[in-house]
């Protein structure tokens, strides 16, 4: 999950003032977790309440998104995202919208099977993109996270991919024509793309940039995928942590904590 909120601090700066290069600084004092991050913590924080029982988590994703979603207006939400964050009853509004992707890394943390990753994403997004392209979207994010924290080859997790997307381009030849697309659609590939021609994590979250586009998203479901098949190194992620407050890092810390725990029985 840092993955992701790294993605999503170091893109946001560009989103609105796209960079299409590989060469700029990580972090700068212009960079700030947006909804991505806020959404992400707010999934993990579903999933690791429900304790390996998920029959209800549908209902804890809406209840943890708005609680801890709620106190930060002003972070980005999309228009009818934030009518369904705020509104007196929340109701699925068929989206498509890359939100659905942005936020599921802890699908493919948590899951222990693909099967699994596969069904706690569909959970979680259908509370609100109920629309098929945002379920997939959100989907395919997992299952590729699920596949590299697993150790399946970069070809192997192409392979599977293909069976969401045609991934017949490569980031050289759409950076000149790529822009601003909010649809799991037109940024989810992308994203993959991103980290499948990667080298290490760094590099990743660096392709993903260079593409402009919804930086921050596009960066956010790509940086999930890398920490899976790279992890992240330390430096990076002790100045990404230094922008969240403290609540959203005892979410962050207590998410990862379960996830050790797990991995040790």
């Amino acid at each position: 999950m840092i993955g992701a909120i790294i993605g999503d601090i170091v893109g946001s700066r560009f989103e609105w003032n796209n960079h299409r290069n590989k060469e700029f600084e990580l972090f700068t004092t212009e960079c700030e977790p947006t909804d991505d991050s806020i959404m992400t913590l707010a999934i993990a924080k579903a999933i690791v309440s429900c304790n390996g029982e998920y029959a209800d988590l549908g209902e804890k994703a809406v209840y943890w998104m708005r609680r801890i979603g709620q106190p930060y207006p002003s972070c980005g939400y999309g228009g009818r995202f934030y009518s369904w964050m705020y509104s007196d009853d929340p109701q699925p509004y068929f989206s498509y919208g890359n939100g659905a992707a942005m936020r599921v890394s802890a699908c493919g943390f948590l899951a222990g099977s693909l099967e699994e990753a596969k069904k706690l994403s569909k959970a979680v997004t259908e509370v609100t993109h109920n629309h098929p392209e945002g379920i997939k979207g959100a989907e395919a994010t997992a299952a590729a996270i699920y596949l590299a924290r697993t150790g399946r080859s970069l070809g192997e997790i192409r392979s599977a991919m293909e069976a969401y997307y045609p991934l017949d381009f490569t980031l050289d030849g759409i950076r000149s024509t790529y822009r601003f697309n909010e649809t799991c659609q037109e940024t989810v590939p992308q994203a993959i793309e991103a980290f499948l021609e990667s080298v290490s994590f760094e590099d990743a979250i660096r392709n993903a940039i260079s593409i402009g586009g919804d930086s921050d998203t596009l960066a956010a479901i790509t940086g999930g995928m890398a920490e899976a098949y790279y992890g992240v190194p330390d430096e990076i992620r002790r100045t990404a942590e230094k922008f969240l407050n403290p609540e959203l890092l005892e979410i962050l810390h207590e998410a990862e904590d379960f996830i050790f725990k797990q991995s040790s029985f």
